[in-house]
């Protein structure tokens, strides 16, 4: 614990209540794009794939067009889950051997990784992989969308040509990575001043400082206009694959060229009186389920969680992570370190729903800035364990092992979609908001203010300081137990976001210490 944080202070958000469209997301301009096309008559797949590309520039650190990710779309005539996997890959080019351990120790980043010589796995142009995001969003529009591609990539476009403004949080974030920004000339011009030093406002500056995403805002013209295969068929692709080759990087045109996103059906999970449909694969879907069917086995009592919903919930998620670091890949997570994921979640008026979940992985991704696209580049191949013969290791045109977990569910009268940011601690967070408005019965609003726990794969278990002593201390007699903080920065737990529906009504609400994130009524957008 912090002793220097305040006793007395309290946060809470408000969530949005309404007849029409919400969109909840991570940063209030992305959300505000997406309610706009509401508005404009969008259904919730043309809100999505607008709000997916603003993320990109408002919070380029987190997530963005040589980016990756996945999400569950829930079509209300149809009464179907369908599942969107836009995940990365590595380079069909990458050599194993470009990857030597060090010996020293373990690596220092989002997973204890046996460390690699030079760290080339986790930051530089040896660490990106193949994007997914564009390819995603495209094969979204192309079989659901209603609404012209350009129109939905005109917001972020904007953005871009503005440039993302540089306020105290954008600041606090760039000054956490300076040091590995400036290993990158082009990252350092975009980010830091003079290439060094973090871009930050004087303590009681009234001026504006904002990024040059110029660059940017060109290659979203390209793909505006020439469709999202310009990415990977185009000269926007030759150009990206220029860079990251000049740095010293695998990624190859016929990486490019060959990348598809896919729709899959998605993983269905009864859980009580609830069904559950997630991602499946090489996602945190079948992390959550195994989960689930732990939880399942504990009559929770009471109309609050009680001491044991929390034991069931950290039974449950120990269970899930001894499958999953046991078959699906040995990564586990250093707890200290924040991943690179923003997630929001979308309900139309008609019931549509989007929950999605995208990603650079880790924060700036591999700090390597393509200075003909003005993209900021994954770190994708981080994902592997670069120790040959594990079931996650390291190899070339290999599916990376995603953390994301977007969810759509539904029990007797409403339904939801939620997910999170966060690595690892992702699925303890979707575990228990299903839980909460499940077995408890809580609106969305009132489950993303209860405090949680998290369980990512270690013996701890990291507790939310507030909960009553009668939670903790019997989960300190079967875990070690770590009490910590809700705050700002860094993050203990997840930053979810979410929207539910019941009847007519739809809701929405973020993660409360998040400072950017907030839930937009359409109506709001509306002149």
């Amino acid at each position: 614990m912090n002793p220097s944080l305040s006793h007395t202070q309290s946060t809470t958000k408000a969530g949005v209540e309404t007849n029409h469209g919400v969109v909840a997301a991570q940063h209030r301009s992305a959300a505000e794009a997406g309610a706009a096309v509401l508005a404009a008559g969008g259904t919730a797949v043309d809100a999505a794939i607008a709000t997916s590309f603003v993320l990109g520039v408002v919070e380029p650190w987190m997530s963005g067009p040589a980016g990756g990710g996945g999400l569950m779309l829930w079509q209300e005539d149809e009464g179907k889950a369908y599942a969107l996997n836009y995940g990365m890959r590595s380079p069909a080019g990458l050599k194993v051997s470009d990857y030597p351990l060090s010996g020293g120790g373990k690596a220092n980043d989002l997973f204890p990784w046996d460390s690699v010589v030079e760290d080339r796995n986790i930051q530089g142009a040896t660490a990106i992989a193949v994007p997914g995001l564009v390819d995603g969003m495209g094969k979204l529009h192309a079989r659901f969308g209603t609404l012209p591609w350009s129109e939905l990539l005109a917001p972020a476009i904007s953005h871009a040509k503005e440039g993302m403004l540089v306020d105290w949080y954008a600041a606090l974030i760039i000054a956490s990575t300076t040091r590995a920004l400036a290993s990158d000339a082009d990252a350092a011009r975009l980010f830091l001043e003079d290439g060094q030093w973090p871009m930050v406002s004087g303590w009681t500056a009234l001026a504006e400082k904002r990024l040059d995403q110029s660059g940017m805002a060109a290659s979203l013209q390209q793909i505006a206009e020439a469709g999202h295969r310009a990415l990977y068929d185009g000269d926007l692709a030759q150009l990206m694959v220029r860079d990251v080759q000049d740095k010293g990087g695998s990624l190859s045109m016929q990486d490019l060229r060959s990348y598809n996103a896919y729709f899959s059906d998605p993983l269905s999970v009864k859980y009580r009186e609830a069904m559950l449909y997630m991602l499946p694969g090489l996602t945190a879907g079948p992390t959550l389920q195994q989960a689930l069917q732990v939880m399942e086995r504990c009559q929770m009592q009471g109309d609050t969680p009680r001491a044991d919903a929390y034991c069931a919930y950290a039974d449950g998620l120990k269970a899930g992570y001894e499958q999953r670091l046991s078959s699906m890949g040995h990564d586990g997570e250093n707890p200290a370190a924040q991943g690179c994921t923003s997630h929001f979640s979308v309900v139309d008026q008609h019931g549509n729903m989007v929950s999605q979940t995208q990603t650079l992985l880790g924060i700036f991704g591999s700090r390597v800035v393509s200075p003909s696209t003005g993209f900021l580049m994954n770190n994708g191949i981080m994902w592997f364990d670069p120790v040959q013969g594990r079931p996650n290791s390291l190899a070339a045109g290999k599916p990376c092992l995603m953390n994301i977990c977007p969810v759509i569910g539904h029990r007797g009268d409403f339904r939801f979609g939620i997910g999170a940011s966060g690595g690892r601690k992702i699925v303890s967070a979707v575990a228990q908001l299903a839980s909460f408005m499940t077995d408890f019965d809580m609106d969305l609003g009132a489950a993303l203010h209860q405090p949680r726990i998290d369980v990512s794969g270690a013996d701890t278990v990291v507790v939310d300081e507030t909960l009553p002593t009668e939670v903790i201390e019997p989960l300190r007699a079967s875990h070690p137990v770590i009490p910590a903080r809700r705050t700002v920065f860094p993050y203990a737990f997840a930053c979810p976001a979410g929207v539910m529906r019941r009847g007519e009504t739809n809701t929405g609400c973020t993660e409360i210490m998040s400072p950017w994130g907030d839930a937009i009524n359409e109506s709001e957008t509306r002149g």
